[in-house]
């Protein structure tokens, strides 16, 4: 089984902040694939569903961005054997909107719930997808935290949505066991081109 987590905060203040867009990929995910992520289980809302006959259960941390680690660390314990089994998307202020970067590990940067998870797992091994956040209103003096709690300005929606498009369409090959595929074909910027997932 893949366990895909998507890192926000909950809570409808933060729902469309730049923040939440690990929330927003899951959200976007579980529509596609008709999974209702309904149940209240180990600190985060989990739902459970089938790709290409593969079991995926998806997530969504209750406990606060900062607090990530905890309610991941429980699942992983449950319902994982390998954190390779495991797939985590979060905000990356480090890149711009619109684009993607899968990776198999790697360190957390300035991202506090990664941070989190790097601590309560004991190893930044485990893949990820970064979603870039950082848009052209971005001034590199502004208050990094007031920035990702604030909503996408409407000019950057179309990119966004597309984006999280993209990012659904990696999870999904992901989820059919193959990291290194998705890795070749989402990192390339969208003007390259993709096939279809």
């Amino acid at each position: 089984m893949k366990l895909i987590v998507g890192l926000g905060n909950p809570g409808g203040r933060y729902e469309r902040t730049r923040h939440n867009a690990g929330f927003m990929v899951v959200d976007a995910f579980a529509r596609k694939f008709r999974i209702e992520i309904d149940r209240h289980e180990r600190d985060a809302f989990v739902g459970k569903g089938q790709i290409a006959g593969r079991t995926v259960m998806l997530a969504k941390p209750q406990t606060f961005m900062n607090l990530s680690g905890e309610a991941v660390s429980k699942l992983v314990k449950a319902h994982i054997e390998s954190l390779d089994d495991l797939v985590v998307i979060y905000d990356d202020i480090d890149l711009p909107v619109g684009k993607l970067r899968i990776r198999q590990g790697g360190g957390s940067g300035t991202h506090n719930g990664m941070r989190s998870l790097l601590a309560s797992l004991g190893t930044e091994k485990f893949p990820r997808i970064r979603f870039g956040v950082k848009g052209d209103d971005y001034a590199e003096a502004r208050d990094l935290a007031d920035y990702v709690l604030d909503d996408f300005p409407a000019a950057d929606e179309p990119k966004v949505e597309s984006t999280i498009g993209r990012a659904v369409d990696a999870l999904a090959v992901i989820a059919r066991g193959d990291l290194s595929r998705a890795m070749n074909q989402f990192n390339r910027d969208p003007a390259e081109g993709e096939e279809k997932a």
